[in-house]
């Protein structure tokens, strides 16, 4: 925990006094998945589109998929009809980088009784489907508040990106069909760097690119992982979005971007 919230009673109030202060704060690098938009609409489509079409193709060579192992090929969890609902933010899906994701579906279809190669096939063949109808349905939905607060963000002149595990060109991609490309100045990926979360190597390139040093810059994201990341790379403060339990290290955790929301519009 950083200095400025050690023995703080109402660590939520110490935040937003840090970020109503220009002084200090510069930049904000946000996660995106679970933090921008939507975790559980946008990959919880590609994961059901990915796990329908492996499951008809492994069917297709006599082999299946045990569904009682499913939630702990990528951290999902799932309803009785096999839908995902929820993951697991210290999991492959939530901190996982697409490589990864790709090598553990494929070792699950090897455990399943294909050849690695067969396996590897199937698996990028169901992925670019399953990636296609992504971009015919474009399930990109920003959480409570997040618009709202990139423009207080703009409105004040903190400069914005995006630092996520997902590739560069994704990120964009998904920022696009929500509206908001034109709120950041950086947008890193984990091909930009050599070492993803939560490595500090996607806030230091984001803040290099920005020209503003990390000391001056808040880390946001849904993760440990995030947190991590953060702390690694010196920030002055990391803010952890969703259920306490699940973001370990942060310095602070809101359960929306209405709680850092400026009330009537006033700086402190």
């Amino acid at each position: 925990m950083t200095e400025m919230m050690k023995n703080i009673s109402h660590p939520l109030e110490q935040a937003k006094s840090i970020m109503d202060d220009l002084s200090r704060v510069q930049a904000v690098l946000l996660d995106k998945d679970g933090t921008l938009l939507d975790f559980n609409k946008m990959w919880g489509f590609w994961t059901d589109e990915v796990m329908r079409l492996v499951n008809v193709r492994l069917a297709e060579h006599g082999c299946s998929l045990e569904q009682e192992q499913v939630p702990y090929i990528w951290g999902t969890v799932h309803d009785e009809h096999g839908q995902m609902t929820d993951y697991d933010t210290q999991g492959p899906l939530a901190m996982g980088t697409m490589e990864e994701v790709y090598a553990i579906l494929i070792w699950h279809g090897y455990r399943a009784g294909l050849s690695w190669a067969v396996s590897k096939s199937i698996v990028h063949d169901c992925i670019r489907e399953a990636d296609l109808a992504m971009e015919r349905s474009k399930p990109a939905y920003p959480l409570p508040g997040v618009r709202e607060f990139l423009e207080q963000c703009r409105e004040n002149g903190i400069r914005l990106g995006v630092v996520t595990a997902d590739d560069t060109d994704n990120a964009r991609k998904h920022l696009l069909w929500m509206g908001m490309t034109d709120y950041f100045d950086v947008i890193v990926g984990n091909d930009a760097v050599r070492q993803g979360k939560p490595f500090p190597d996607m806030v230091q390139l984001a803040c290099e690119q920005l020209g503003i040093p990390a000391e001056h810059t808040v880390v946001i994201g849904d993760t440990s992982g995030d947190m991590q990341m953060g702390r690694a790379a010196g920030c002055l403060l990391t803010i952890g979005i969703g259920r306490s339990d699940n973001i370990q290290s942060a310095d602070v955790v809101i359960d929306s971007f209405d709680q850092l929301l400026r009330q009537g519009g006033e700086r402190k």
